[in-house]
């Protein structure tokens, strides 16, 4: 016995398919594939993850310092001024603009207000 496919989830897969075929996705991928063959990059991920960990926890134990955040923030704008990472960063934002577009498409024929119509459990 065959499954029967929903036809949403049908649609949701073709919309899925094609959003890989965009530009915006393209790009991201290649952007990815740049940051991760990049020894410099990886090593400066690894240090920019090392010391927001570091802060974090000392953070969690009222041990946190403005040194240390300064610190944080230092290595996460060296990460990003990297070109292979500004490219991807600018990649990713592209490509979520582009999902945010196809999201608001999507939304806009239903016009629910989930917290304001849907919660018939909360009025007086």
């Amino acid at each position: 016995m065959s499954m029967q496919t929903d036809p949403l989830e049908e649609m949701g897969r073709e919309l899925g398919e094609a959003l890989t075929e965009t530009p915006e996705y393209e790009a991201f991928e290649e952007a990815k594939a740049a940051v991760e063959s990049d020894d410099e990059v990886q090593a400066k991920i690894s240090e920019f993850e090392s010391l927001r960990e570091e802060f974090m926890f000392a953070r969690q134990t009222g041990n946190a310092t403005q040194e240390g955040l300064q610190k944080v923030q230092s290595a996460q704008e060296e990460l990003h001024s990297m070109p292979a990472m500004a490219e991807y960063l600018e990649a990713q934002e592209e490509l979520q603009t582009r999902l945010e577009a196809v999201n608001e498409a999507i939304s806009e024929p239903l016009a629910v207000d989930f917290g304001g119509e849907a919660g018939g459990c909360c009025h007086d």
